[in-house]
């Protein structure tokens, strides 16, 4: 009995302490897998899911790299925040560029002169002073104002391994000759710009500037030697003054003040590539690749792209300010409580990568990421329709305090036909050509977007009438913007066309219920798609019954990107999916993809080659070179409507959907507006550090009383256990006590 007690003391004890410490630990939280030192601190956290390739802006060019290259650099223009149309405004720049055309003579021409009088157009950039770079040990000079780290050698970089291992930074003000510098290295030979061979179309000498740099590095062959850009000059470039500097333009190029708000049009500053050149350097991949120097507003502190990256405020950065002024809708949800204030607001963005999207979805839910997407998984979870369509959160996030932001993406996903094949592009006859056509547009109307969008996209998309995106000048709405051949105007809204026109259309183009009247054979097209994982046979499969209503068989061919890629560069594939974003907001920028001397097969133009179609139409290309060198108006956008008829008739796509974007946000990110566009946003945006941290506490409260119940039912379990085997104990003692004295 005595030990009975004793055991039930412990116990109570034990349970006692373990009780007091987990009440004690009640006010915190268990599972934030944040460092405790930053609970309250004035940080955004988002997340990335593919690890960017390259960081230095003359090379990157993808959406993932973008979303950190867009915060550190500072091009000399870029979008208002708030206005829409996408607004054009200066960034370093003190003003807008003046741009002045020119004859063959180099004298000036008026604003209203005929394209083919100009010979080339100058954009004249005057930069704001006061404007510093971030500290970095690339500026780093002694007492001597010798540079630190420009001649590094093996002791120096015993203990260097990363770029912060560096004891000594410094900083110094922007000047034009750092865009410059940039501009030049487009033509670098040891750099791969994917704009260089447009730009070469453009800028004035650069293509023969890339010969000069090629020329200058074979002569250093088998050296350790630093091509500086600034013992070359660019006839393209020329640099005023301190402040100012002017680029120059083959012609007339309206969309090259869009690329000034790229990140390709930022500037690098010479100290920077002589440090980044350093082969210790490289070998250790601390490289611009990896390191980016910018003026921007934030600066790369944390760069482990297996795990997280980290932008931190950059504390030379000053003089920019919250927009003023915006949409009317702007006033009624708050996103002007800021106006005039300095920007950034926030001190640190940390990026974790998370490549699985559940674990993704419950750390938002959780309150440890401030915004997320919404799979298709999640969907019904977040969003419901209310209304004649629309889409609002659910009642258990708003509860929650989530809301739901949406846009209208300028991009288009599309299914291409390869003009070059010749069952469905056509041949060499006319008749054939014919009848190629009339089969693209029997599939137009079969393929039904509507319930593409409707089951795959949760609704999130617009069914394309062309490829123009909403949102971009020449994009036209209601009945003016239908696509006549696919659909018909009723009740105020496009109908598609039933499928007994699809196959009035088929029979037309020789395929009467998808026999091959010449062969009496069944219509076999194939269909060319990246590997699909198996979430995505359905989508396939989906694909397969809307040929299946014209009796056509589809065969779809599945592989990996490389040699996707490969087959439409060869034009090996006959029908393949493709999209497009928007890189600015200008017709041309979509209208190019159908351009003839674009088209990726027989390419002789050593320009980019973005026509995987391979569409060829004489019309439509000579109305294009006319509306590219358009300023927008009237008389553009009638070019423009003609050259979207030519499209539509010609059907070398099925026009697709441009995507809507969804995105939730808990109630303490602030001024936010979806602009993918503009990818500079971070600067604009507002933490509620405190309200985060209320709601972190009060949805991840440890859930304490299974513990204490296990704890108690071990001990009642535990108890009688001890009990018995301390009576068997006595029973075996009290035997072996018998049989010793027997």
């Amino acid at each position: 009995m005595r030990l009975r007690i004793i055991v039930i003391r412990i116990a109570v004890f034990y349970l006692a302490g373990i009780v007091l410490v987990l009440l004690t630990a009640c006010g915190q939280v268990w599972n934030n897998p944040y460092p405790a030192s930053d609970v309250g601190k004035n940080i955004l956290y988002n997340v990335f899911t593919e690890r960017p390739k390259h960081l230095d802006p003359v090379q990157s060019y993808s959406a993932n790299e973008i979303q950190f290259t867009a915060q550190i650099y500072q091009p000399p223009l870029q979008y208002h925040y708030l206005k829409r149309p996408f607004t054009l405004i200066p960034y370093t720049a003190a003003e807008m560029p003046v741009i002045t055309y020119y004859d063959h003579d180099d004298y000036p021409l008026p604003s209203d002169v005929e394209v083919d009088d100009i010979a080339y157009t100058q954009y004249e950039i005057t930069i704001r002073p006061g404007v510093y770079y971030q500290p970095h040990p690339a500026f780093a000079t002694n007492e001597h104002n010798e540079w630190l780290y420009h001649q590094l050698d093996d002791k120096a970089l015993a203990t260097i391994y990363k770029l912060s291992d560096f004891p000594e930074t410094g900083s110094r003000e922007l000047k034009a000759q750092d865009y410059a510098y940039q501009i030049k290295r487009l033509a670098h030979p040891k750099l791969h710009s994917p704009i260089y061979g447009l730009m070469a179309d453009y800028i004035m000498g650069l293509r023969d500037y890339a010969g000069v740099l090629r020329s200058a590095q074979s002569s250093q062959q088998g050296k350790e030697h630093f091509l500086n850009l600034n013992e070359y000059p660019l006839e393209g470039v020329d640099i005023v003054d301190d402040y100012t500097y002017r680029i120059k333009i083959n012609g007339k190029y309206p969309q090259f003040i869009y690329w000034l708000a790229m990140p390709f049009f930022a500037p690098i500053p010479w100290e920077a590539d002589v440090f980044y050149s350093q082969k210790s350097l490289i070998e250790k991949n601390i490289t611009l690749d990896w390191y980016p120097v910018g003026t921007g507003p934030y600066m790369l502190t944390e760069n482990n792209p297996n795990l997280r990256m980290v932008l931190e405020k950059n504390p030379n950065f000053f003089g920019e300010f919250y927009p003023e002024e915006g949409m009317p809708a702007d006033y009624e949800n708050g996103l002007l409580v800021d106006a005039g204030k300095p920007i950034p607001f926030i001190d640190k963005i940390v990026y974790s990568r998370e490549r699985e999207g559940i674990p993704r979805w419950n750390k938002f839910l959780q309150g440890y990421y401030d915004a997320s997407g919404i799979g298709s998984d999640s969907f019904d979870q977040a969003v419901q329709l209310v209304g004649q369509g629309e889409t609002t959160v659910t009642e258990a996030m708003a509860r929650q305090g989530i809301r739901l932001e949406t846009t209208v993406a300028v991009s288009t996903f599309y299914i291409g036909f390869n003009m070059l094949d010749p069952v469905v592009g056509g041949g060499r006859t006319e008749e054939s050509r014919n009848a190629a056509r009339k089969l693209r547009q029997a599939i137009s109307i079969a393929v039904d977007y509507e319930e593409f969008i409707s089951i795959f996209a949760n609704g999130r998309g617009l069914p394309a009438h062309g490829p123009i995106a909403p949102g971009v000048p020449g994009h036209r709405y209601g009945e003016a913007g239908m696509n006549p051949v696919v659909y018909n105007w009723v009740n105020d809204g496009p109908q598609r066309k039933s499928i007994a026109v699809a196959r009035y259309l088929l029979a037309e183009a020789g395929y009467p219920n998808g026999i091959d009247k010449k062969t009496g054979a069944p219509l076999v097209l194939y269909f060319d798609v990246t590997a699909r994982s198996i979430e995505d046979r359905s989508m396939l499969d989906w694909m397969r019954k809307q040929f299946q209503k014209l009796n056509i068989q589809l065969v779809v061919r599945s592989t990996d990107y490389n040699r996707f890629q490969d087959k439409i560069r060869k034009g090996n594939a006959q029908i393949f999916e493709w999209g497009w974003h928007a890189d600015y907001p200008d017709p041309e920028n979509f209208l190019f993809l159908l351009y003839g001397p674009q088209r990726k097969v027989g390419n002789s133009s050593g320009s980019a080659s973005n026509n995987a179609a391979n569409y060829d139409n004489p019309e439509y290309d000579q109305l294009f070179e006319q509306m590219k060198d358009m300023d927008s108006g009237p008389a553009r956008q009638e070019i423009i409507d003609r050259m979207v008829e030519i499209l539509r008739y010609d059907a070398p796509w099925l026009w697709g959907y441009h995507p809507k974007e969804y995105g939730l946000y808990h109630e303490w990110y602030q001024n936010v507006k979806p602009n993918r566009i503009s990818n500079n946003n971070v600067k604009y945006y507002r933490i509620d550090a405190d309200l985060r941290e209320q709601r972190r506490r009060e949805w991840n409260k440890p859930v304490l009383w299974p513990i204490v119940v296990g704890l108690i039912v071990v001990i009642v379990i535990l108890v009688p256990g001890i009990s018995a085997y301390r009576r068997y104990e006595s029973t075996m003692g009290i035997k072996n006590l018998k049989s010793r004295t027997s």
